[in-house]
């Protein structure tokens, strides 16, 4: 086995065939760890977030933009559990895909050191849903937005027109030492970018969602009346 497969297998990159991973077991003389391990990672329906998950967890600031659902990171448990029921392909793995998210959250924005993260919403993400769930998610928000390392700003409905953002989300991660890698998220193909034209492209898109958000105290006091709404 060659020196960039193993370095392939231990990034997430790729991950070993039954085969191959039974071979390793033997060799490293771990049981069925490794086998395990790759038949859950081959299982998993997004596995392009693997590399993700790592970089969103060292990062220094995470700039995320939604146009259509309320970042991930941002999710409380019952959002979380009515957005992945959404998708037939997840029928019977929405609990897994929820520990999944809840660990993210630990990993980033819940932390003792946090992650800083800016993030711009689109006010139709707080429309769609079960009024008890809206609710929550409302009251989440709020809460969440008072933690110093967190902010959150929304772009009007009536103010928001046509504009680069609504195409797709995505996540721009800055790292500590001034790397940036990026997220665009697609149930279909989304994927980890950091190619610098694509950086460019999602750092001028930024700009332009950037430009059309209100600010941290105004979207407070909107996401306030909204909550009042369905009190």
């Amino acid at each position: 086995m060659s020196k960039s497969l193993v370095q392939s297998f231990e990034s997430g990159k790729l991950v070993p065939q039954e085969g191959t991973a039974g071979r390793m077991d033997e060799f490293f003389g771990t049981g069925d760890e490794i086998q395990r391990a790759a038949k859950e990672e081959r299982e998993d329906r997004q596995p392009w977030l693997r590399s993700w998950f790592d970089l969103e967890r060292r990062a220094a600031l995470l700039r995320s933009w939604g146009p259509m659902l309320v970042p991930g990171l941002l999710q409380c448990e019952s959002y979380m559990r009515e957005v992945f029921s959404a998708v037939p392909a997840n029928a019977g793995k929405v609990d897994g895909l929820v520990a999944k998210r809840r660990e993210r959250q630990a990993a980033t924005i819940d932390r003792d050191d946090p992650v800083a993260l800016s993030a711009i919403i689109g006010e139709v993400t707080l429309r769609p849903g079960p009024r008890d769930v809206l609710k929550e998610q409302l009251g989440h928000l709020v809460e969440v937005g008072h933690r110093p390392h967190v902010r959150i700003r929304m772009i009007p409905a009536e103010s928001e027109g046509i504009h680069v953002g609504l195409s797709k989300a995505f996540v721009i991660a800055s790292m500590p030492d001034g790397r940036r890698s990026a997220y665009m998220d697609d149930q279909l193909s989304g994927h980890v970018a950091a190619a610098r034209g694509d950086l460019r492209h999602l750092e001028l898109a930024w700009e332009e969602i950037d430009a059309l958000a209100l600010p941290v105290v105004q979207t407070r006091d909107v996401i306030l009346r909204m909550l009042h709404e369905h009190k």
